[in-house]
């Protein structure tokens, strides 16, 4: 089992679960849903949700996705992308992921914790 990571808009995840598959900002426009591993989690909040409120993270299970999931290059890293929807059964699990007051991103505590239980 290999855990990539996804931030999404609480509302789209509130939606997604009612239709049983999520689509995000970008599989319409890019052809694909943007994920993270672990160590890039931090990096891409930071670059592109900067001071956003609402967002979720969700730890999802690449082996349960039932599209193809392809790791590409993105300024000179590996990040895995979702080519098509996202089904809601492979999400093993969504907290909360906010912004501190200086509207940067850290990996929150229970992911820490998490982490720290694994190792």
């Amino acid at each position: 089992m290999s855990i990539i990571f996804h931030i999404a808009q609480s509302q789209q995840w509130e939606e997604a679960k009612q239709l049983q598959f999520y689509r995000g900002d970008t599989l319409d426009s890019e052809g694909f849903i943007h994920c993270s591993t672990l160590p890039q989690v931090v990096k891409s909040a930071n670059k592109f949700f900067v001071g956003k409120k609402g967002l979720l993270l969700l730890w999802i299970d690449s082996g349960k996705v039932e599209a193809e999931v392809k790791y590409e290059d993105a300024a000179g890293d590996l990040y895995p992308h979702i080519y098509g929807p996202l089904n809601v059964d492979a999400v093993l699990k969504v907290m909360e992921f906010e912004s501190g007051a200086d509207g940067k991103f850290e990996l929150p505590e229970e992911l820490i914790a998490s982490i720290n239980e694994q190792a």
